[in-house]
């Protein structure tokens, strides 16, 4: 189920870079393709800034996680093997979440790049 969502955000990120792409090579007019440029901009800045944000989000869940498993150490009960499972799957879920948070980055970086690209050429 992980790679299924590492291949949606990787489809559905290469999908927003090709209308990007193929929307600010099809404008004839600069000042058209420098306010759509523009505009892509700042969607790809929102969405950079929310991404960034949730690494924030994984760095507090990681403490919890530690907190959680030295407490766990600490008191050892016939519980404990339950919460082992849950900590392990909180833990799997935060690393297949920061993944996808860094695929979303690299193509919003690519997106930015030819958007600068596209308002600094012509």
């Amino acid at each position: 189920m992980k790679f299924l969502s590492y291949a949606y955000r990787i489809v559905s990120n290469f999908l927003f870079l090709a209308v990007v792409y193929y929307g600010l090579n099809y404008m004839e007019k600069y000042s058209q393709r420098a306010v759509l440029a523009i505009l892509v901009l700042v969607y790809a800045a929102m969405r950079s800034a929310s991404t960034l944000r949730s690494f924030v989000f994984f760095q507090r869940i990681e403490r919890l996680e530690f907190e959680a498993r030295r407490l766990a150490g600490i008191a050892a009960e016939a519980a404990s093997a339950a919460r082992e499972q849950v900590i392990g799957d909180v833990t799997g879920l935060r690393r297949a979440g920061e993944v996808n948070s860094y695929i979303d980055l690299l193509f919003l970086a690519m997106i930015v790049l030819f958007c600068f690209s596209k308002i600094v050429s012509d």
